[in-house]
């Protein structure tokens, strides 16, 4: 693997040196609503320019040579399967390799390729999901591979308890129903519970997923499903920073940014910051271990 010519802001490192590799997936072809975060990796790296490396939040820099940006998998648009052994296939390539993968979505349906790769090398995997949405149809009209249905897919292969679901507010009644009998650790509308859940997750190899739309769309417009009643921006990036400078993250991946949804580059510049929290944090995680 080579890194891309346009990289996400100081992820300059070459793919050998590295221990994170950032790899973009623009797939967003079961999209149910206002498709377009196919483009979101892309717009991510021109606009991470407009940020410092330095984190007034955590006193830290981006360390030098320790992310790769591989750029976006060139992946079979209207084929969710291909696409999706694709993602598998790169995520299992770099955790083989013993690197952390850091995928950028895309529609929420390309978490299940690498969780598949995360849970084939880590049987006792976690989950730490931030979202608007449930994702635990069983199906989306008939449909089981679509971004509505992706942690109903993702329980299928780590099973119950193993999936902590924070910010949820949106989602049909069978599916809450479904997650408070036991089958995930359901935590609605607010982050709440997140350090406890930090707490209990010590040691154990950990996945985080981060769908932007847990943000209210007062503060984060572009995104497919808009859901109003989210967290706060600074709530969203505490969190998914605590995430993965606190859980033993294996990998982790950030979705459902839809540019086109917003023409000011306001929520692109969000998550831009989210995304260089996230690295920072787990940049001091590794210089721990």
């Amino acid at each position: 693997m080579q890194k891309n010519v346009t990289n996400f802001m100081g992820c300059d490192a070459e793919y050998d040196e590295a221990e994170i590799v950032l790899f973009g997936a623009p797939f967003d072809s079961t999209t149910s609503f206002r498709p377009g975060t196919r483009f979101a990796g892309q717009s991510m790296r021109n606009d991470s320019y407009g940020l410092e490396l330095y984190s007034p939040y955590q006193d830290l820099e981006l360390p030098e040579n320790l992310v790769c940006d591989c750029g976006d998998l060139e992946l079979a648009i209207g084929s969710s399967e291909k696409s999706l052994e694709e993602i598998e296939a790169c995520a299992a390539q770099i955790l083989k390799d013993g690197k952390l993968p850091f995928l950028i979505g895309g529609e929420h349906l390309v978490t299940l390729g690498s969780i598949r790769a995360a849970a084939e090398k880590y049987p006792d995997l976690h989950m730490i999901h931030f979202d608007a949405h449930t994702d635990l149809r069983r199906d989306y009209l008939g449909v089981e591979l679509s971004h509505a249905c992706v942690i109903r897919r993702c329980w299928e292969i780590l099973g119950d308890g193993r999936i902590h679901q924070f910010g949820i507010r949106s989602g049909e009644k069978e599916e809450f129903d479904w997650a408070k009998s036991g089958h995930t650790d359901f935590h609605p509308f607010t982050l709440d519970g997140l350090e406890q859940v930090l707490d209990e997750l010590k040691g154990k190899p950990v996945y985080f997923t981060l769908d932007l739309d847990v943000m209210d769309p007062s503060v984060f417009p572009g995104t497919g499903t808009p859901e109003p009643g989210g967290v706060d921006f600074l709530t969203a990036m505490k969190g998914a920073s605590a995430v993965c400078g606190r859980a033993d993250i294996i990998g982790c991946d950030v979705t459902e940014l839809c540019p086109p949804c917003d023409p000011t580059g306001a929520s692109t510049a969000a998550a831009c910051k989210i995304v260089r929290e996230m690295l920072i944090a787990l940049a001091g995680q590794r210089k721990n271990k």
